[in-house]
């Protein structure tokens, strides 16, 4: 679905941009480096809660088992690759039913399916489907991400193409790194920023060649579709001023 054309600049920015982006989420997730203090004051909304449960936390912080971060891995992987096939996916249903409300609705339906059916299976007993004030996450979770963000996600992939959604995902890791170290007092490291100017930058790349791409190809069908209708609309005016002209000469006679 997406042209690479190497051998223009859009082309190569696209190529280059993807793989800055890329190469800027591995070295931010990965590297760490020395500590860099931002914020002069920062805000722990979690102090009081880490505070009071960091007797009963810390022997699960210390134990780690290799399976889970293995198991961990394939699953981010899979969680990574099937959110690329829904992308692509739904740039192919866009043609043939783009009514985004509709669509995201329908998932919504099928989502709480089977989420229902999983939720049955694993907790069994009636004391967990409790809500209680997890009900406002709940809402949250449905109405923000499940209903606002699927339909804006489905409109951007109608409007500029699957790359055009995916380049923005490492910016995520941008975005929460920042928030972190300002609300949750977590520590901003040199690998973070690197990482942070590379995605920025990998995604400038990816946007520019996307307007070229852009503006190469779609002003030649409105200059066509211009012409045609001129070309269709000549021979009737002609015939029309013409006529006239035989009706007012037979009058006079």
């Amino acid at each position: 679905m997406e042209n690479l054309s190497i051998g223009t600049y859009a082309g190569k920015a696209k190529v280059v941009g993807t793989i800055l982006g890329i190469g800027g989420a591995m070295l931010f997730t990965f590297y760490k480096g020395i500590q860099i203090h931002i914020w002069s004051t920062n805000v722990n909304l979690l102090h009081d809660h880490i505070h009071q449960n960091s007797h009963a936390q810390a022997p699960s912080s210390v134990h780690k088992d290799p399976g889970n971060l293995l198991l961990g891995s394939f699953v981010s992987l899979g969680s990574c690759t099937s959110y690329a096939m829904w992308l692509i996916i739904q740039a192919k249903m866009n043609k043939t039913f783009p009514y985004l409300y509709s669509s995201t609705a329908l998932m919504s339906l099928m989502g709480s399916i089977q989420s229902v059916v999983f939720a049955l299976f694993m907790h069994r007993d009636w004391k967990q489907w409790i809500l209680g004030w997890n009900v406002l996450g709940v809402f949250y979770s449905g109405i923000v991400n499940s209903g606002i963000a699927v339909t804006l996600i489905a409109w951007c992939v109608k409007k500029g193409g699957p790359l055009f959604v995916a380049v923005f995902q490492p910016l995520l890791l941008v975005m929460v790194a920042l928030a972190g170290s300002l609300l949750l007092d977590e520590k901003l490291h040199l690998g973070s920023v690197l990482g942070g100017l590379l995605i920025v930058s990998g995604l400038y790349m990816v946007l520019w060649g996307k307007s070229k791409e852009m503006k190469t190809t779609t002003p030649l069908p409105a200059a066509i579709t211009s012409l045609e209708h001129q070309d269709e609309s000549e021979p009737q005016s002609i015939g029309v001023i013409t006529s006239s002209m035989e009706n007012v000469h037979q009058q006079r006679q």
